[in-house]
């Protein structure tokens, strides 16, 4: 695949934690509209992009009561939390405050990479992102997705899987 990098285009602490790990990527890029998030950033990605929605995945940050997990799902399901709280160990799982998820990821909420984050979490890729040879994640900025193998994503964020996705 390869880095794919335009003149003008900015770095991120996202592109910039898979270029140190000579992970290749592509950069994907489309206007964001503010006007129609009903659907979701992840699904306006995916429409905008033209990849299938189970392509495209979302980054969520969910709080076990010891500590905040990352969770990262297709944008066409949800996270299951009890899930996501069995493949870490802990009981149960509520969703981080979003003010608390920008603050630790230092990202806004809808442009929340699971890559080149401030505070390092635990992190669960949902196992259906192995059926795919790339995957979009967003890359640090609404509108900006970076696409990567799945197997990278595990290996540059020490993450492991499970089937985390509810529809």
């Amino acid at each position: 695949m390869g880095k794919t990098r335009h003149s003008g285009q900015a770095s991120t602490p996202a592109t910039l934690q898979l270029e140190r790990a000579g992970i290749p990527f592509r950069i994907y890029e489309y206007t964001h509209d503010a006007d129609h998030m009903d659907s979701g950033y992840g699904v306006e990605a995916a429409t905008r992009l033209g990849f299938d929605e189970g392509q495209v995945f979302k980054t969520l940050m969910a709080d076990t009561g010891g500590e905040r997990v990352i969770g990262i799902v297709p944008v066409n399901g949800h996270l299951n939390l009890k899930a996501l709280a069995a493949a870490v160990g802990a009981k149960k799982a509520t969703m981080a405050d979003p003010s608390v998820a920008q603050r630790e990821s230092g990202y806004v909420v809808g442009g929340i990479s699971p890559f080149g984050q401030h505070t390092h979490h635990r992190t669960v890729l949902d196992e259906g992102a192995l059926t795919y040879d790339m995957i979009l994640v967003s890359g640090g900025k609404r509108g900006f997705d970076v696409a990567v193998s799945p197997h990278d994503l595990l290996t540059v964020l020490h993450a492991a899987t499970a089937p985390i996705r509810k529809s």
